[in-house]
């Protein structure tokens, strides 16, 4: 019987990699135990006991091609060994027929609520952040979940939050959060005589002074931890000019930080929004991340890749995301119905679904509803199935959600909050001979390491996610990939996901043995670094 080593001991074998990528050396897990049985032999070290172990799991690391069967142990809210052979533990698992997986990392969610979360947690993800919409100010993001969270969370700046309260004098930190008067100070420009002009923030354009306190507020925001800058240039196309958005690319740019940008639509296809976004990249070397591609893209979503593709090329850092359900969401006010709306979708008011029953719109219903409930969610069904099988299969296209806020088991909304990542493991992925889907380790890469290395220049935590190797975060996911499949639905639309069997936040349960833990608040708020230093210019 080996007795077991720490690796760290031994310099040599703490460099080794097993199953690495094209270009690098492969050792095998029979070279890696003989190696550690000489060393074991020559220091008789004493037998290591872990926190917890899973045994006999089929353990991918999605970055370096790892996928073979082993053992995990878990220690200090790290990954402490990963072996072929036995580990000991005070909690061990029998992980046979699952996958072990690092936990899933969601870079657009809007479902900052304690069950918004926990849905999220049971379909395997261990990170959300909310980076489209964002957050301002950004200490609001801590006091919207309570001071304490389910999974691991974060922002980008909310550009939109922040127009709101620049010309409107409007308090309303997140999409969740109610909106709450401000003091008007004497002088102000957001004042007319003495009144708010009203819906500002999305149909005027901003004065030089309202536009460098845009600014301020940006930066501030930065400072204080914000993963970027999030800007839904679709709501406020009609408001932004370019003055604006020149100062936004700009300043992205001089912090250091990413742009996580709704482009604007047009026709159905059109790409000059995407165009747009594209050439102030290039103008200010600004990092952009496009937000649900195939939302924005519908029939032109391999115009919209092969340009991502170009500007690549070309040296923008360009990346973008997408989810895998054939229908949108957003509030019935929402500016782009202020627009026209149905040569925009290229569908008519039976194509959308009044969110709470399930009906579905004529015209004096959607002009009444519009009128008595303007916050409501309506499902627009204006995508089809290639559009989306071509934009999540795309090489380097993430996995996101887009997740809509959730506060009540009562509340209907669009169910890929609920069963984003299962439904891509369950309805993506190659089984049974299918060779039009991704393979299991490609598909993890678009939903663990991938926004990981999307996130971590600006953000030096995401290091240590996205990956399943020692001495990384223990957030991992696994689950049964025979039985893994979402169950939301349009009409059931809270169901959890299926086949997930444990998920462990910084190396504690959220859900064990397929139940959620209720009392379980692992996860961690992670900033941004805050940007480099921004000088008023």
């Amino acid at each position: 019987m080996f007795s077991m080593i720490k690796l760290s001991h031994y310099p040599l074998i703490k460099h080794l990699r097993i199953g690495v990528g094209r270009g690098m050396q492969r050792f095998t897990v029979l070279a890696l135990t003989l190696i550690l049985a000489s060393c074991s032999e020559a220091h008789d070290a004493e037998p290591i006991q872990y926190e917890l172990v899973f045994t006999g799991g089929r353990v991918i690391d999605p970055e370096s091609g790892f996928d073979q069967q082993a053992n995990v142990a878990i220690d200090g809210g790290k990954i402490a060994a990963i072996s072929a052979l036995p580990l000991i533990g005070i909690e061990s698992i029998d992980a046979s027929g699952l996958v072990l997986s690092p936990g899933f990392i969601d870079l657009h969610s809007h479902a900052l609520s304690r069950l918004g979360q926990k849905l999220q947690a049971m379909d395997g993800v261990t990170t959300a952040l909310e980076l489209e919409a964002g957050v301002y100010p950004m200490d609001a993001l801590a006091q919207i979940l309570g001071g304490k969270s389910v999974i691991n969370y974060g922002a980008s700046t909310s550009h939109l939050a922040i127009r709101q309260r620049v010309m409107e004098n409007i308090h309303k930190p997140h999409l969740l959060t109610p909106a709450e008067p401000l003091p008007v100070e004497p002088g102000s420009e957001t004042t007319t005589g003495s009144a708010v002009t009203p819906h500002a923030a999305f149909a005027q354009e901003a004065s030089e002074q309202q536009r460098n306190a845009i600014q301020t507020h940006l930066t501030q925001g930065i400072e204080k931890g914000g993963l970027g800058i999030g800007l839904l240039l679709d709501y406020v196309k009609k408001a932004v000019n370019r003055d604006e958005r020149d100062m936004i690319f700009e300043l992205a740019a001089a912090a250091g930080v990413p742009v996580f940008v709704h482009v604007s639509r047009g026709l159905p296809g059109d790409p000059a929004g995407l165009e747009q976004v594209i050439s102030l990249a290039k103008a200010y070397q600004t990092s952009v991340h496009v937000c649900h591609l195939n939302a924005s893209a519908m029939g032109g979503v391999h115009t919209f890749l092969d340009l991502i593709a170009k500007a690549q090329a070309d040296g923008v850092d360009i990346t973008a995301e997408a989810y895998p359900y054939n229908a949108g969401s957003t509030s019935i006010s929402a500016a782009v119905f202020s627009r026209d709306w149905q040569s925009i979708f290229a569908i008519t008011y039976e194509d959308i679904e009044w969110a709470a029953t399930g009906e579905r719109f004529t015209q004096s219903m959607w002009n009444d509803y519009r009128q008595r409930f303007p916050g409501g969610q309506v499902i627009h069904h204006y995508g089809n199935e290639e559009w989306t099988r071509a934009a999540l299969q795309a090489p380097g296209v993430i996995v996101a959600s887009d997740a809509m806020p959730v506060v009540s088991t009562d509340d209907r909304v669009h169910p890929r909050g609920v069963g984003t990542f299962s439904r891509v493991l369950g309805h993506y992925t190659a089984k049974d001979g299918d060779s039009d889907a991704m393979d299991l380790v490609t598909a993890l890469a678009k939903m663990t390491v991938l926004p990981a290395k999307r996130m971590e220049k600006f953000a030096p935590a995401f290091k240590n996610k996205g990956r399943l190797r020692a001495a990384f975060d223990a957030d991992l996911t696994i689950f049964d990939p025979t039985m893994i499949t979402d169950s939301a639905t349009f009409q059931q639309p809270l169901l959890p996901s299926q086949g997930i069997q444990y998920v462990l936040v910084n190396g504690e349960f959220v859900l064990k043995a397929g139940h959620f833990i209720d009392d379980a608040l692992p996860g961690q708020l992670i900033k941004g670094a805050g940007g480099r230093s921004l000088q008023h210019r």
